[in-house]
């Protein structure tokens, strides 16, 4: 019996499938209640998660507004949805009238609100170390892959474009690229592959861990959704349809990432950035001038790379923060500046292997890093290495225009 509290199915009054169905897996308690009781049900109640049935009227957008109220998350998702769903309701579409991968829908919903909780807690323990959580709505800093190469591909990139950020992919080969060097919070397969080329690509993410809680959206028509992919969804019909309706999937998994980076912080005494996974910027001002010091007194190399990507890319800065995080070696240490730019010190390095990292790092980012209007953004790399009269204030100043200006 789940321990995370009981599942509340809301119903027109006949007894729903969905509760005989969830009762079989013998993992959840389950209560059913009306749809004029669901509000007061869902305050006395307070249940771990809701289930509606897609046909639910004008009183889904009110209940989706009691919920979102609602700490730590509680889940509502909608059975078969007919129209557009509010943001934070989530789709299944049943196979055939089964509901036999609803529960493995439940137990990755479920284990957001767990992700919730705990951060909620930790915060309360530790408040020197509190995160800064202060972001509305999630899928503003939500990364998406679109892969396809048929006609509704654009008007998908789009539809998908105007909400959150789109790395495309016209090939199966390309994607998998992409999902090695992004953290991406969902994928959208548009059509333009066979069956067997998209069976084996989903039998793939299923098989790897690193894959298999991301939602999955399916547009293409004829595909049997038997994967062990839980947040896998089909979706078909018109394009702003398929994106609005896999917009509150997307939504949550970009909040579990944005609550996983925040449990990090936590962790480190809150010392680094809930957005990119990098230290704040008072957290790396501390660690340079240390680092400064350190090499300078035992002797060693130290070098730091600069990456710009112009004012007018805002949304290039946070994909190239969080890029660097997963990329950079555990030896080295970075954060975003006043001015958007990402500056990365590396320890126990000199000049030369400097360059090489920072090309390397700067090449992933000009190949994976799109703007809204499929543009490719390619940072501006400056390095500079430790010089024996150098301070960190100094180091750092050589890295700008205005800095190489004043010291020539």
């Amino acid at each position: 019996m789940s321990q995370q509290g009981l599942i509340l199915i809301v119903s027109s009054g006949e007894p729903s499938p969905l509760a005989a169905a969830l009762s079989e897996t013998k993992m959840f308690p389950v209560i059913e209640t009306s749809w004029t009781e669901a509000a007061h049900a869902v305050e006395q109640l307070q249940p771990a998660a809701l289930l509606v049935s897609g046909d639910a009227g004008p009183g889904l957008a009110a209940l989706a507004a009691q919920i979102a109220e609602i700490k730590p998350y509680v889940p509502l998702v909608v059975i078969d949805p007919k129209g557009a769903l509010p943001e934070n309701a989530l789709p299944f579409s049943s196979t055939g009238g089964s509901f036999e991968r609803l529960s493995g829908r439940l137990r990755a919903a479920l284990r957001v609100r767990s992700l919730h909780a705990t951060v909620l807690r930790r915060m309360l323990d530790d408040p020197i170390a509190q995160p800064a959580l202060t972001d509305p709505d999630p899928i503003q800093d939500a990364t998406v892959l679109l892969i396809g190469r048929g006609a509704a591909y654009p008007a998908l990139s789009v539809a998908l474009g105007e909400r959150m950020g789109v790395v495309g992919a016209l090939s199966i080969e390309a994607a998998a690229k992409h999902l090695n060097v992004r953290d991406l919070d969902g994928i959208v397969l548009a059509e333009g592959f066979s069956p067997r080329v998209l069976d084996a690509f989903l039998t793939v993410l299923a098989e790897d861990v690193r894959f298999r809680h991301l939602p999955v959206v399916v547009s293409v028509e004829g595909l049997t959704p038997s994967y062990d992919l839980p947040n896998l969804e089909l979706i078909s019909g018109e394009p702003a349809r398929i994106a609005a309706n896999a917009l509150p999937l997307i939504r949550q998994h970009a909040f579990e990432a944005g609550l996983s980076r925040a449990l990090k912080s936590i962790d480190a005494g809150g010392l680094l950035d809930t957005r990119t996974g990098l230290l704040t910027l008072a957290a790396f001002n501390r660690d340079f001038a240390t680092a400064v010091y350190q090499t300078q007194s035992r002797g060693g190399g130290l070098s730091v790379a600069r990456f710009s990507f112009g004012p007018s890319h805002e949304r290039a800065q946070l994909d190239g923060g969080r890029i660097i995080s997963r990329l950079m070696r555990q030896m080295d240490f970075g954060a975003v500046q006043d001015d958007g730019s990402i500056v990365v010190a590396f320890a126990e390095t000199d000049l030369r292997n400097a360059h090489m990292i920072a090309r390397r790092l700067g090449s992933v980012m000009k190949h994976t890093i799109h703007t809204k209007r499929a543009q490719r953004v390619e940072p501006d790399v400056t390095v500079a290495t430790l010089l024996a009269t150098d301070s960190a204030k100094s180091m750092l100043a050589r890295l700008t225009a205005e800095g190489r200006r004043a010291a020539s």
